[in-house]
């Protein structure tokens, strides 16, 4: 695997509170739950589950990078 440089950075946004669903595991932005209930589960099924864990968000104070050359994540403090 060739070393790379990390020349070429992309800011990544924070990220706001995000859900993950109990049956199908999706991981969804709260923002985007739209009507509440799962739309991976209901897409597959037909059946509306509305039973979520949030998860804990990322460590603040720093702020995270991606190489858009080799995908690699960077967090700075």
């Amino acid at each position: 695997m060739a070393s790379c440089y990390h020349g070429t950075l992309e800011l990544l946004p924070e990220r706001k509170t995000t859900l993950r669903c109990r049956y199908c595991h999706l991981t969804i932005a709260g923002e985007e739950l739209g009507d509440g209930f799962c739309p991976e589960c209901f897409e597959i099924s037909g059946t509306k589950r509305y039973e979520f864990d949030q998860l804990a968000a990322t460590e603040g104070g720093g702020v995270r990078y991606r190489c858009e050359e080799c995908g690699a994540i960077i967090k700075s403090p």
